[in-house]
């Protein structure tokens, strides 16, 4: 049984906000200048002329040598402060889909090290609705219209560039985990000690050699005094499709429960409407990510479209070994991802 006392009963910092703070300061949206948009478009003509494949994208093939001072100062504040931020201004309606592709790959190149986010080894990854349900048992939520419902992903940082949006809906949702513990912890203090105890999460059938087609980590983590959260309730819920594991008690349905009512609490989250051009990085160790259910545009060409990242920065916080089970390596900036061990790292420019 976890001892929850070795927790403070408040954790104190940028990273345990409230929502509407956040609405009334903006200063988490991050300009873009005329000189770094400049630079950016050059290092974007530098990779194409060297003939570079995208998967192979490394930060001296995208030199950008004044703005990668302010990115590491953003990224810093975004593993160790409020957790997320916004980066706005980048034209992307000049760009074709593949050099707004070698942007935002080189971009993150300066942040870290991209990781594969399915079975198939893609470290680009598409956010688009294929037409599928998250009913069934290998799909994932990102692949389809539906609201995704607060979650992290399996990886440090977690990064979107907006490429289209959709007709109605398709909001991008935050809220701090380490806010929603300081809530569980002042109500009910014995729900949230459960959430310290390991609980299955389902890995939707992208099971890495030898391994169980889930893993068993808890919610909530304390580590080098640091409290780190990794959640999916939906993932949670369908292990119980395993008949091996037993059904989950009241207790620990309650703390669920409660974890959920804070995430989705308006008090505690907000939403932001992303612009085609921006890009949201989001620390998933601190924060919850959600994205409101969305109407697509009936033409393909107008479909609601993100690029997506996974990176592992050479600076991000210390894990416990129990995120072995999830992120293999534990060591900063060769972690998380899902393991491809015998498939080509990739960069496709579809969802295919």
């Amino acid at each position: 049984m976890f001892d929850i006392t070795q927790v403070p009963a408040r954790i104190v910092g940028p990273s345990a906000w409230y929502g509407p703070d956040l609405v009334k300061d903006t200063s988490w949206i991050e300009r873009l200048t005329p000189a770094e948009l400049t630079e950016i478009d050059a290092a974007v003509r530098t990779v194409n002329a060297s003939g570079i494949d995208l998967a192979h994208i490394r930060k001296e093939h995208f030199p950008i040598p004044v703005f990668a001072r302010r990115l590491a100062r953003i990224t810093h504040d975004v593993l160790n402060g409020r957790g997320f931020v916004l980066l706005r201004g980048f034209e992307i309606a000049q760009y074709s889909l593949r050099d707004a592709a070698i942007a935002f790959f080189g971009l993150g190149s300066h942040i870290g090290h991209a990781r594969s986010q399915n079975a198939k080894g893609h470290i680009l990854g598409h956010v688009q609705d294929l037409g599928l349900s998250s009913s069934h048992p290998n799909v994932r939520i990102y692949q389809t219209n539906e609201r995704q419902t607060y979650h992290t992903d399996s990886s440090d940082i977690v990064g979107l560039m907006c490429i289209r949006t959709a007709k109605a809906g398709g909001l991008s949702s935050l809220a701090s985990s380490i806010t929603i513990y300081n809530e569980m912890r002042a109500r009910a203090p014995e729900l949230a000690r459960l959430l310290f105890e390991p609980i299955e999460t389902d890995r939707r059938g992208e099971v890495p050699p030898g391994a169980l087609p889930y893993f068993r980590i808890p919610v909530f983590n304390w580590h080098m005094d640091l409290l780190s959260a990794i959640y999916q309730r939906q993932y949670i819920d369908s292990t119980r499709r395993f008949p091996e594991l037993p059904p989950f008690t009241p207790e620990q349905v309650a703390a669920l429960d409660l974890f959920d009512a804070l995430a989705n609490d308006p008090a505690l989250n907000f939403h932001m409407e992303f612009r085609p051009g921006d890009i949201q990085l989001v620390h998933n160790h601190t924060l919850l990510h959600d994205r409101t259910a969305f109407t697509d545009w009936p033409a393909p060409e107008r479909r609601r479209h993100l690029l997506r990242l996974w990176l592992a920065p050479q600076n991000a916080r210390p894990l416990p070994p129990v995120f072995a089970e999830r992120y293999g390596d534990l060591t900063p900036g060769a972690r998380g991802g899902v393991s491809v061990p015998d498939n080509e790292l990739k960069a496709p420019l579809s969802a295919a």
